[in-house]
């Protein structure tokens, strides 16, 4: 029982999860057996090897319509399923579960990619009946994971974009972003980009606990900053407010990207729907067992007695006293810091799906 107990115990480094949840829409389960971790621990074998996977997937579409009114966006598209940053309360893991994956660590370690992604969007923006309307890259799983360094498929979305002058919104947390800097910077001149940056917290130890792969938090500011520099408009997304982790540092987050040149910024307060509540809370008992359980029932505060919270309208900003004061101190915040700031609108004007302002070889 001690080597099962040491083998628990051990923290999964570079991972969010922890454990792999069972899919709900599976009817079968996976479980390992204390027999097969005894002995992997006798034989000095590794139970898991912790590794990515990634899989290539055939999609015949890649653009998304948008139903829910919490989200700004109308349409999406997501050249990656599944991420591997991992962070713990990342809402898009229950759709891993679509997959026949687990939104636990499959959902960090699975990674399901879409190489014709650039094609497939082509063809719909040139497609009779489509109007320009901005579409947001991407709404669930970040467009600039690691993968993305090898496979570019994000910057050949941006290349059809660039060439229909049609507009588009980027949110990420990964510096890799700048790499298109020649091609933001061109979609931004002719109004057709806003650029969505995330970041939770200016703490880097906090950083590497809640999204273990992703950019350093000095990556990220410095990011906003070279965007901001490119006269490519900035929103910076505190995203969620997670109580007792970072709720305390929303006036200097606020304040430093502000000075860095961020236009606006916009948060959302933590939720924990379908598995990601089960997965949330073996996290926050492992990694913070000191005020896990403050954690879990201020986070119940913003959600009238729970962790599950799916209702229109106040599941992204919470009720109740605690999610009250997180909403007064980013009106504030914005009043000192932002006041005279704006993002400017999309331009859906140019919009050029048979390139007629081409100038002609014949």
């Amino acid at each position: 029982m001690n080597l099962i107990k040491v083998i628990f115990m051990d923290y999964i480094k570079g991972r969010g999860a922890q454990h792999n949840t069972h899919n709900k829409f599976l009817q079968h389960s996976h479980e390992v057996l204390d027999d097969f971790l005894n002995y992997c621990a006798a034989e000095n074998e590794d139970a898991d090897q912790n590794k990515t996977a990634y899989l290539e997937i055939f999609p015949k579409t890649i653009v998304n319509k948008v139903t829910s009114p919490d989200i700004g966006a109308s349409f999406s598209m997501n050249p990656y399923q599944g991420c591997e940053h991992g962070c713990i309360y990342c809402y898009a893991r229950n759709s891993h579960e679509y997959w026949g994956y687990s939104a636990g660590l499959d959902f960090e370690r699975k990674i399901l990619y879409k190489k014709n992604a650039a094609e497939l969007l082509e063809k719909k923006l040139r497609g009779k009946n489509w109007e320009a309307i901005p579409i947001m890259l991407s709404g669930n799983t970040d467009c600039y994971q690691p993968i993305e360094k090898k496979l570019e498929i994000t910057r050949e979305i941006l290349k059809v974009l660039l060439k229909l002058k049609h507009p588009v919104g980027i949110i990420t947390k990964n510096a890799l972003i700048l790499r298109d800097l020649d091609l933001l910077k061109e979609l931004a001149s002719l109004n057709l980009l806003k650029v969505n940056i995330s970041i939770t917290s200016l703490s880097e130890q906090t950083r590497r606990i809640l999204e273990p792969r992703t950019a350093t938090i000095k990556k990220r500011l410095e990011t906003v900053k070279i965007l901001s520099e490119n006269n490519i408009p900035v929103n910076v997304m505190m995203a969620p407010i997670i109580p007792a982790i970072n709720n305390h540092e929303i006036l200097p987050l606020v304040k430093k990207v502000s000075e860095l040149g961020a236009k606006s910024v916009a948060y959302t307060v933590v939720r924990l729907n379908g598995a990601i509540g089960e997965i949330f809370k073996k996290w926050v008992e492992k990694t913070y067992p000191d005020r896990a359980e403050k954690i879990l029932h201020q986070i119940e505060d913003c959600h009238n007695g729970t962790l599950n919270e799916s209702r229109y309208g106040v599941r992204m900003k919470g009720e109740g006293k605690f999610a009250e004061q997180i909403a007064m101190q980013f009106k504030l915040a914005r009043k000192l810091y932002l006041k005279d700031k704006k993002i400017p609108e999309f331009d859906c004007t140019i919009f050029d799906k048979f390139q007629t302002n081409q100038m002609s070889l014949f």
